[in-house]
């Protein structure tokens, strides 16, 4: 048996519509085999703490060995698992193609679907049902007075109580007008396909980019226009179904699939590029909805259509087909590439982009904040999804940037949070933002 491996990590599809993979007995024996590899390797300890309450639980055993750890205790580890897949992506030399075949990221995704359907917390149903928040509270007057009430420390310390949301996570807040219905009219551009990329886009919208701050959408749109690229907006959408994969509610999953797909792969077959302005969204359609219907035509189909919005501008840049009429310089950006942009594998385009902007200087933090999603907001983990963070914190508050940024808003906000004041005025900008602010439009 070699050791480690030298290839590009491979994903294997998970058989979740198996009797074998709801099987706990067998799924506990799986994760006991992976855990017995990581206890032996032990190089993702630094990575979050999934791996070491693993390797607590072993050292504290009475054999010092996986062997000596109870069964029940594993799934203490996969409650500290959120799926970053950094482990995967960037550490683990056993991946497939080894023959030991660890994926980490799938056997906790197999555990936490079996712990769903033995039943969860009524506040995990509410923070993984994003369009059904979105829509209650993002109505006129109830989103100033939801954002209101999140500000509000008795409201909070309550919050905390009934519904396990930490108390001091700073939320993000609910726009009064979306922007799906107050997005700007498309021009009437003619389409320049370039050799990489389609020219023409399709936009998915992103519940956050819906409800939460719509200036990350309106960004994408006038980014698009200044650059003669015809959008539409995707007529009709659901949530990608990230936060309910992330649950381990694949039921929940398969729904919101039904309802995206058919209306996404319409697009992709007329040669759109399908753009979505949150890297997590993007991820969901690029690879962990084809890992799950790997036969699915219409999955394959938004697949291979799908683009990160950097991903698509720096091709589109080499197509020799984006202007690069910079009128303002960005200075310092301290940026933070998410998990969820990394697990793409399509390099730091969005740090390309922004050093094509004369008088811009980019640091690059490439590691977890620790919020990742709904997992950073509530109680039980909070401590550690600051703990998680100190690293970033402090690698972004270094270069005393202008501009904070990262490609997720929510990896965002927690990293302001973290750097409270050590940010030194810095001043927290998607980089959609940051772009359409060096072209002056």
């Amino acid at each position: 048996m070699r050791e480690g491996s030298l290839e590009a990590p491979t994903r294997h599809p998970f058989a979740w519509k198996t009797p074998e993979f709801w099987d706990q007995a067998k799924a506990e024996g799986e994760l006991g085999r992976i855990f017995e590899i990581c206890h032996g390797c032990r190089r993702c300890v630094n990575l979050c703490t999934a791996f070491p309450t693993l390797f607590d639980l072993v050292d504290s055993s009475k054999t010092m060995e996986i062997d000596g750890v109870a069964k029940e205790d594993y799934w203490k580890v996969v409650d500290q698992c959120y799926l970053c897949d950094l482990c995967y992506m960037t550490k683990c030399p056993y991946v497939p193609p080894h023959p030991w075949n660890v994926d980490f990221p799938h056997v906790m995704l197999r555990a936490k679907a079996i712990k769903f359907k033995k039943g969860v917390k009524l506040r995990d149903r509410l923070l993984s049902s994003t369009d059904a928040l979105g829509k209650l509270a993002a109505i006129p007057v109830v989103a100033q007075t939801v954002n209101a009430v999140n500000k509000l420390a008795p409201a909070r310390a309550a919050m905390q109580a009934v519904l396990g949301v930490h108390k001091e996570r700073e939320l993000p807040p609910y726009a009064p007008r979306k922007f799906r219905s107050t997005a700007a009219t498309p021009k009437a551009f003619a389409v320049k396909d370039g050799k990489n990329t389609p020219g023409k886009v399709a936009i998915f919208a992103t519940c956050y980019a819906n409800y939460n701050e719509p200036v990350m959408g309106h960004d994408l749109l006038a980014l698009l226009e200044h650059n003669e690229i015809p959008y539409v907006l995707v007529e009709k959408e659901a949530c990608c179904g990230m936060p309910k994969f992330e649950l381990g509610d694949l039921d929940g999953v398969a729904k919101l699939k039904e309802a995206n797909m058919p209306i996404l792969a319409r697009y992709a077959r007329e040669g759109y590029a399908i753009l979505a302005p949150v890297p997590s969204c993007t991820l969901m359609f690029k690879q962990e909805l084809p890992l799950m219907y790997p036969d699915d035509a219409d999955t394959i189909a938004v697949r291979d259509a799908m683009f990160d919005p950097f991903e698509y501008f720096v091709l589109r840049k080499k197509d020799g087909l984006l202007k690069m009429d910079f009128k303002q310089p960005l200075g310092k950006v301290a940026y933070h590439i998410p998990c969820h942009s990394r697990v793409q594998n399509i390099g730091q385009k969005t740090r390309e982009a922004l050093e094509m902007v004369p008088g811009t200087e980019v640091t690059v933090v490439e590691r977890c904040s620790g919020h990742d999603g709904t997992w950073g907001v509530k109680t039980e983990y909070f401590d550690n999804s600051m703990k998680i963070g100190r690293p970033v914190f402090r690698q972004m508050a270094a270069p005393e940037a202008a501009y904070v940024s990262s490609d997720c808003p929510i990896a965002a906000r927690h990293i302001m949070q973290g750097m409270g004041d050590e940010a030194k005025g810095a001043i927290k900008a998607h980089p959609l933002t940051l772009l359409r602010k060096a072209y002056g439009i």
